[in-house]
């Protein structure tokens, strides 16, 4: 019994649909007609081409209109300095 109910979850596992292979969101960053194309269809039907995709299209928009980032301080303040008081001029 125990025996069919295995070969029975492996045939079942074995009729699965294979996933869609998808592009990265790099590869569409670097290839913008890729992207438009891929982004219309998104438009179109994002449950035909899947939400990983769909989402690799928008991180892909959003790196090539922002970039990869920097951080806001590059350079780390280490302090900020006081000057010395000017000497006080008597008046005449």
């Amino acid at each position: 019994m125990n025996k069919i109910w295995l070969l029975l979850s492996a045939l079942l596992l074995s009729a699965c649909e294979k996933p869609m292979p998808f592009e990265s969101a790099e590869f569409l960053a670097e290839n913008p007609e890729r992207l438009k194309e891929l982004n219309l269809q998104c438009r179109a039907d994002r449950s035909k081409l899947g939400d990983a995709q769909c989402n690799a299209v928008g991180d892909a928009q959003r790196i090539r209109f922002m970039g990869k980032g920097t951080p806001y301080t590059p350079y780390p303040v280490t302090s900020f300095s006081i000057p010395a008081q000017a000497p006080k001029v008597e008046a005449r």
